[in-house]
């Protein structure tokens, strides 16, 4: 009968030249459940990830065209508020020269009649000066057909040397501050003389008359 030595339990055979360490039960190589749950946390991680993502990229899309929004506002204000700067400023001066037209009157007759000499004239020249600079223009010219939107007629009569109704003469210049007109010219006008031959048609009939003559010959 053989007697087993208490104390030692029988181990696995061995094979020459292996060490211990390589013999491990199967069961260690196994993963455990919660090794096996983790990449299904990481996929839920992920997707909330994302879904915070789309949330901040919606909340910037939305603030950026608030932004935006305010941006053309401020704009938009500050081209009102510069156009009616502008339009107040225009009032303003067109009022103040509205007041000194008699005077520019006043100075044009005198040059007319010889009359602006001495300290008069050079007043009345840094007078124009300054009116000049804040935009003040003088028109209307003898000659020029008659506008009703800028012209004023006083003085209506017939003329054969006219086609058209004309500026015959300037009884008083008008004025305007860039398009806006603060006086229309007040003007003499005439027409052409009912069932006159204008001048110029006459002319050319002449000529006509005249080379038909000389093709005679």
């Amino acid at each position: 009968m053989t007697e087993e030595t208490p104390g030692f339990d029988e181990k696995p055979d061995v094979p020459s030249g292996a060490n211990s360490d390589d013999v491990e039960p199967k069961a260690a190589a196994t993963p455990s459940t919660e090794e096996a749950a983790a990449p299904a946390g990481d996929v839920q991680q992920t997707a909330a990830l994302t879904a915070q993502l789309d949330q901040v990229r919606t909340a910037l899309s939305e603030r950026t065209a608030d932004l935006q929004r305010l941006q053309a506002e401020y704009q938009n204000y500050r081209r009102r508020v510069e156009r009616d700067r502008v339009q107040v400023k225009e009032v303003a001066v067109a009022g103040l020269l509205s007041e000194l037209l008699p005077v520019l009157d006043d100075v044009g007759r005198a040059r007319e009649h010889g009359e602006l000499v001495g300290g008069f004239k050079s007043v009345a020249e840094s007078l124009e000066t300054v009116v000049a600079k804040l935009g003040l223009h003088q028109f209307g010219k003898e000659g020029e057909p008659f506008d009703p939107t800028i012209h004023e007629a006083l003085m209506h009569s017939y003329a054969p040397d006219v086609t058209e109704t004309t500026c015959v003469a300037i009884l008083q210049p008008g004025y305007r501050i860039g398009e806006r007109t603060i006086r229309p010219a007040r003007v003499a006008v005439a027409e052409p003389q009912p069932g006159a031959t204008p001048a110029a048609a006459k002319e050319e009939k002449a000529d006509d008359e005249e080379s038909g003559g000389t093709e005679e010959v």
